[in-house]
């Protein structure tokens, strides 16, 4: 037992004891705590020697310990020397919203809510707002005031203070200004997997949401959400001494020229919401409180949104596959598929040109195909070469870009290589997203943060990357040798509350690598990875090479899903997910660990459902398909680096 940490806790508890019944105002605990509508997850608040901290039990767990809370601005200290002048009545949060794309159409959200006003000797306020669902914790700051004052929160104190005993699932960020053409800093490293807590990232810069952590069987997911224009996105400080890990700004660099970094503007002001997904792992994974806490959708006309399969050259193709001729085939290919769209990546203004961009659009659209067109987002904070460059940059030139290409018939834009999580470049992101908007176009954002929740929002962005895609795994031979590991931890992490532009599926062969993946292992990507836009990667070529089934199944894919069902897994090794999508179930597994034997309980499904089985052939080169009818129990054997996908006929 380490007894100094037993002591000082035993010592803080004394003290919430003591100042709960000192406090002016205060007649029980409960005024310092909360608990989720289903009691099993309980908040508790400490405002100790002018100082405030939280902690988060499950039952009778401490999920985490006591954390710190508090802001510092350039004018004002709200960190420290904070009364307590008035707690809320408790209040109970009911929002029923609809997706139009993600894991889960229809989503109903629940959670009890308290108010803390805090004020130090100046009188200066701070509100801490938190809400406990059964799926989890959110708190935000608000700063209540007027006038044209401006202020910059230079620190927020917030952290998440781990069991000494816990595991951590994290991805390092980079360094801005590093990498390719300093396109850095991007969500695109490999995760550190069930490291203990308190391990130094091994780059400097922090480690980025969604941070996933384990303790004594019970898990914890802390990212954020509902991030506006009026903030940064934040991450987690490198070094987590004892297992407590500080929420950290962005470095000043990761701004949009001449804008600021941290947060920066007039009262009224909010801050994003911290969300920490809380309870078993099907709990977490399941959990939507990334969308939950986002702002509502727009209040506008969002009926050109339309998810679905895209066809795309440049993923095994890379830049000598934009020209007009290969791009009329994967047309042509898109429309065989059933595929809703077709993606002309970078370089087409030259290559192909307005005039045969607008040949390929008209002839697209006969074919039933949306055609979208790739962007670079770059100013001044990278020197990337690809274009068309920089066109985005100014209102002015970006609205007429995306009108002309509007009235061309463009469905579509692919944005990349942005500058990192400053408020500035925040705000050129939501700058892009509502003029696209109002083009009505839909948006694909790559080198890019983490969506943190704007599906919701703005319908119309379809995907994001921040992730290490498919497009690594052609670029080394190291990383392809570590894919099938890497794919593992997704599902548990970046893609929990966010679409993911992973770009995945590779059923033939990659230029120049060995795929240690199966066939079985790639198909199954299209079911454990969400995005409202899946652009696959496998060329016209390659898929025309598989079976009939596979084609077959490829067509069937629904354009979104309904629900989200996790079946078992463990991040890092193995995952099942079923997703209901077209009133159908699709149910798939990728295997990065030892051989397993699956018996999987199929009931959810309903009584009587018949269902078909793609798996890998006993050696491994090939799929095979297999009838399974009015059962709900499939045994099914789940080597290492395979997959399956079981999906129902009736």
């Amino acid at each position: 037992m380490n007894r100094p940490r037993t002591i000082t806790l035993l010592l803080r508890l004394l003290s919430v004891i003591i100042l709960l019944s000192l406090s002016p105002g205060c007649s029980s605990p409960r005024d310092l705590s909360l608990t989720s509508p289903n009691e099993q997850l309980r908040l508790e608040l400490l405002s100790e020697n002018g100082e405030i901290q939280y902690r988060l039990i499950r039952e009778d767990q401490e999920l985490l310990e006591w954390s710190a809370l508090g802001l510092i601005l350039d004018q004002m200290d709200l960190s420290k020397e904070l009364n307590l002048e008035q707690v809320s009545a408790l209040e109970v949060v009911k929002d029923d919203y609809t997706l139009l794309h993600g894991k889960a159409r229809s989503i109903q959200y629940q959670a009890n809510q308290k108010t803390f006003t805090f004020a130090n000797p100046s009188g200066q306020q701070m509100t801490l707002i938190f809400r406990l669902s059964n799926d989890g914790l959110a708190f935000q700051y608000h700063l209540e005031g007027e006038g044209e004052e401006i202020y910059t929160i230079n620190e927020e104190l917030t952290s998440f203070n781990l069991p000494a005993s816990a595991k951590a699932w994290m991805q390092p960020i980079a360094e801005v200004n590093t990498g390719w053409e300093g396109s850095n800093p991007s969500y695109e490293e490999e995760y550190q997997m069930g490291v203990p807590v308190g391990t130094p990232s091994p780059i400097s810069a922090g480690w980025v949401y969604p941070a996933l952590f384990e303790t004594d069987g019970a898990w914890l997911l802390i990212s954020e959400a509902g991030l506006g224009r009026d903030y940064c996105g934040s991450r987690l400080a490198a070094d987590s001494p004892e297992g407590e890990y500080s929420l950290i700004f962005p470095s000043d660099e990761e701004a949009f020229p001449g804008g600021p970094a941290k947060p920066t503007g007039t009262f009224p002001w909010s801050s994003p919401w911290r969300i920490i997904a809380a309870g078993d792992l099907k709990t977490v994974v399941e959990s939507t409180l990334g969308t939950d806490l986002a702002e509502e959708q727009l209040k506008e006309d969002m009926s050109f949104v339309l998810p679905g399969q895209a066809a795309w050259s440049w993923a095994l193709g890379k830049d000598n596959s934009i020209t007009y001729d290969i791009q009329k085939e994967h047309i042509d290919f898109a429309a065989a598929m059933g595929y809703e769209h077709c993606l002309i990546d970078v370089n087409w203004d030259t290559t192909i040109g307005y005039e045969k961009i607008q040949e390929l659009v008209t002839y697209a659209s006969e074919q039933g195909v949306k055609v979208h067109l790739w962007y670079n987002s770059a100013g001044s904070w990278n020197t990337t070469p690809y274009h068309p460059r920089g066109m985005l940059l100014e209102a002015e030139g970006r609205q007429a870009e995306f009108q002309k290409i509007a009235d061309m018939g463009v469905a579509g834009v692919k944005i990349d290589f942005f500058g990192g999580d400053g408020q500035s470049m925040i705000g050129y992101y939501i700058d892009i997203l509502e003029d696209a908007a109002d083009a009505k176009l839909m948006v694909n954002f790559h080198g890019t943060t983490l969506p943190r929740g704007w599906a919701r929002t703005y319908p119309h962005l379809m995907t994001m990357e921040a992730v290490k895609g498919f497009e690594m795994i052609t670029f080394e031979q190291a990383f392809a040798d570590r894919a099938a590991r890497h794919c593992l931890v997704l599902p548990f992490t970046r893609n929990v509350f966010d679409p993911m532009d992973f770009t995945p599926m590779s059923l033939d062969e990659i230029p120049n690598i060995d795929r240690k993946t199966s066939k079985g292992f790639e198909l199954a990507l299209t079911v454990i990875f969400e995005s409202g836009i899946q652009h696959l990667a496998e060329s016209p070529e390659g898929s025309f090479k598989q079976e009939g089934f596979v084609l077959h199944y490829l067509r069937s894919l629904p354009g979104t899903w309904e629900e989200t069902n996790f079946i078992q897994g463990y991040p890092g090794d193995y995952a099942v997910m079923a997703r209901k999508g077209d009133d159908h179930w699709y149910l798939a597994g990728i295997n990065a660990g030892e051989a397993k034997k699956l018996s999987l309980d199929l009931s959810f499904a309903g009584t009587g459902s018949s269902w078909i089985l793609i798996m890998d052939s006993a050696d491994g080169q090939a799929l095979v398909q297999k009838n399974l009818s009015n059962t709900q129990l499939a045994a099914i054997d789940f080597p290492s680096n395979s997959g399956f996908v079981l999906f129902q006929t009736n």
